[in-house]
């Protein structure tokens, strides 16, 4: 006997309609199947899945997860009744997975974005020759600087502590008005270079006046420091123009000085002129952003957070001294002083500069083509060798120019120019990590090198060039080790 309710039997049927006609046809197989159940396609049967996956082709190779090519078909205007009348499947979340299964993944590349770190290479250029174009008024002043053998110490140790406090206060306040700038504007960054450029310059003087230098020296040592102060004021406030124009009457009396040799009056005219510009400049510039800008008053970091800036630049300071006068201080006044060191590591600021920004830009697209973190931190790991090679190739080519060109220089050696090139990693590097927020591992690093160089030359237990391979090689090694890590992580580029 057959059961009392037998189960309806379905009657899928895909080819064309039996006798009956259509209309009978669809009723009879909607009564035996009910409402919305899904029907499934025989494999010998044309699957217009596959025509739908070649209109989303785009959709789905891009997708990493089924869902997101469900809701393309939700927006589409895709119901469940249709995913079953159409194509077999309860819903657009089974066809979505249908459809996941069958496109291949092919992540597209992503398009062309638009560079936020783009800099104009004029403008570093420019902050190159006003870094370099100071250096020419300790030729104009040298007969000013003369001393006696007793005095000579003394005098080499007056400039040397007044140029090192100024850098190093003048780094952390440029980093302090920088932060001003951002949180309240033009205003409140030039109340900040306002009162602590001259306290800087008073504080640099007040170190020089510590020792018993002659008069000339000490003269010299006030307009340094009142210089270095003005200066930072305009690089601040974006006036290198001015500041370079401030510097011209130095240049043209350093020019002269190829040609004859100048009375006291005409050396002393240019750099009273330079110095008398510059801070005449940046008060003028301090008055006009504190006028033109509305008043703010927002909230100042603490004092503690500019502390790592300072150090990093004492640290450069001390170690740019003794590369440049190590070998003096080592073997005697016989030993010529390495001016070309200087004016190389000045003028290489500029590529310095425009380095760190065309880094910052290409990791930004390291990470865009990245699809995990160990790609992006080898992708890191090659921008920073990039970027770091050029401008080591950039410091050498003008190590040899000035070489060539100053009379007297010593020559670059294999081990001279490999030290050079250690310093100039060791400068980039950490202020590449200053630029990425991280302070304190440069200005750790750095100040361990310079004071391991000062103890190796207070005992006589290296030479300077020794001493800066070993210390200057084991800074560039670490803070490109600390720099990789932090371009490799995604937080760094938001």
């Amino acid at each position: 006997m057959p059961p009392d309710d037998p189960e309806p039997v379905p009657r899928l049927h895909w080819g064309p309609p039996p006798d009956g006609g259509p209309a009978t046809t669809r009723r009879l197989r909607a009564a035996a199947e009910g409402p919305a159940r899904p029907r499934r396609r025989p494999g010998w049967a044309a699957d217009p899945l596959d025509e739908l996956a070649e209109e989303l082709a785009e959709v789905c190779a891009a997708a990493v997860h089924p869902d997101e090519i469900a809701a393309v078909l939700e927006a589409d205007g895709m119901t469940a009744e249709q995913a079953a009348e159409r194509y077999g499947r309860r819903d657009a979340f089974e066809l979505a997975e249908d459809l996941f299964a069958k496109v291949p993944r092919a992540y597209p590349e992503p398009g062309p974005r638009p560079d936020p770190w783009q800099a104009a290479p004029w403008q570093s250029l420019l902050r190159a020759v006003v870094f370099t174009l100071p250096g020419l008024g300790y030729g104009l002043a040298e007969p000013f600087l003369a001393a006696s053998r007793e005095q000579r110490t003394a005098s080499i140790a007056a400039l040397v502590a007044s140029a090192l406090v100024a850098w190093a206060w003048n780094q952390g306040l440029a980093h302090r008005a920088y932060g001003r700038l951002a949180s309240g504007g033009p205003a409140a960054c030039a109340r900040t270079l306002r009162l602590g450029a001259p306290l800087g310059a008073l504080l640099a003087f007040a170190c020089a006046l510590a020792f018993p230098a002659p008069g000339g020296v000490t003269a010299f040592s006030a307009g340094q420091a009142l210089y270095l102060g003005a200066a930072t004021v305009l690089l601040v406030l974006g006036g290198e123009r001015l500041l370079l124009y401030c510097l011209l009457p130095t240049a043209a009396g350093a020019a002269l000085l190829l040609t004859a040799d100048l009375p006291g009056w005409a050396r002393t005219l240019p750099l009273l002129a330079t110095v008398g510009g510059a801070a005449g400049a940046a008060a003028r510039a301090t008055v006009r952003a504190t006028r033109d800008a509305p008043p703010s008053a927002p909230a100042a970091a603490p004092l503690t957070a500019s502390v790592p800036y300072g150090l990093f630049g004492l640290a450069c300071g001390v170690l740019t001294t003794f590369a440049a006068l190590g070998d003096r201080l080592w073997y005697g006044d016989g030993a010529p002083a390495s001016g070309p060191v200087v004016i190389a590591l000045t003028l290489s600021m500029g590529a310095a500069e425009w380095l760190l920004y065309r880094c910052r830009g290409l990791s930004l697209r390291a990470l865009a083509h990245s699809t995990n973190t160990g790609g992006l931190l080898l992708r890191a790991m090659r921008v920073l060798a990039i970027c770091l090679s050029t401008y080591l190739g950039a410091l050498a080519v003008l190590a040899l120019a000035t070489t060539a060109l100053w009379p007297g220089s010593p020559p670059l050696t294999v081990p001279r120019d490999l030290a050079l090139l250690l310093l100039g990693a060791v400068l980039w590097t950490g202020l590449l990590l200053q630029a990425l927020g991280t302070a304190w591992a440069p200005a750790l690093l750095c100040i361990g090198a310079a004071a391991g160089e000062a103890v190796a030359f207070t005992l006589r237990s290296a030479g300077p060039t020794a001493a800066q391979l070993a210390l200057c090689g084991g800074a560039a090694a670490a803070l490109f080790a600390v720099a990789t890590a932090r371009l490799g992580r995604i937080t760094t580029h938001r």
